[in-house]
């Protein structure tokens, strides 16, 4: 089934990712990517970055290994890269536009929410704490809780399975390709709001909504 079929349809359920779709969380990432990759003599291009965001970090290495080889120094790289935007995010955590609008439309409605995001559990919960939101949560299933990430439905499967809901009844947000694709081979009916990168036509096809905000989402319910 493609997004466009699901004319009539009413979630009954809401599975949401974190970084780029809640959190305004992605953008910082770029330029620590390439002064931490300049500090090692690499040269991290914004078509790598782009290329990374909405996957685990198992995918993440293997495109930065293909680009730059098998001695790249991912652990190093990344360790910088973690504490150039922890020292940004200790800063404050924005909520993306429409965000609390659209979670407390769905609490009054009692429809059921998660997260489903390629973040380990310790670096996403520190985050939806810092952003003051952990708690609007039913539950929070995380990159390092599947085998397989996004673009893999497994992060997804996980979460309705959690939430005790078909996926068929779900509706999943997310802002990066790999997201999207993932919903749409869990059977979840997927929802795109733009952050970062502007997934491929075919991608497209498979989306059931798209909004310039989460707020705009709220006539879903």
């Amino acid at each position: 089934m493609t997004g466009k079929d699901r004319k009539d349809f009413r979630p009954e359920a809401a599975i949401f990712d974190m970084d780029g779709l809640m959190l305004e969380t992605e953008a910082p990432f770029a330029p620590a990517w390439v002064q931490a990759g300049k500090e090692a003599g690499y040269d991290i291009g914004p078509e790598i970055i782009q290329a990374t965001i909405g996957i685990d970090g198992e995918g993440t290495r293997r495109i930065l290994t293909e680009k730059f080889g098998p001695d790249f120094p991912l652990r190093k790289i990344w360790d910088q890269v973690i504490r150039l935007v922890t020292e940004d995010f200790e800063r404050g955590i924005a909520l993306k536009p429409g965000l609390i609008a659209l979670l407390d439309h769905l609490s009054e409605k009692k429809i059921p929410v998660g997260v489903a995001t390629s973040t380990r559990r310790d670096g996403a919960l520190w985050k939806l704490t810092k952003a003051g939101i952990e708690d609007r949560f039913e539950i929070i299933t995380c990159g390092d809780e599947v085998v397989n990430g996004k673009p893999a439905p497994d992060i997804f499967l996980l979460a309705a399975r959690r939430m005790g809901v078909d996926p068929s009844i779900c509706v999943g947000f997310e802002d990066s390709p790999p997201g999207l694709l993932g919903l749409h081979r869990a059977g979840i009916a997927s929802v795109f709001v733009k952050d970062q990168v502007q997934p491929s036509p075919e991608i497209l096809a498979t989306v059931w909504k798209t909004y310039p905000d989460l707020g705009q989402a709220l006539e879903l319910f």
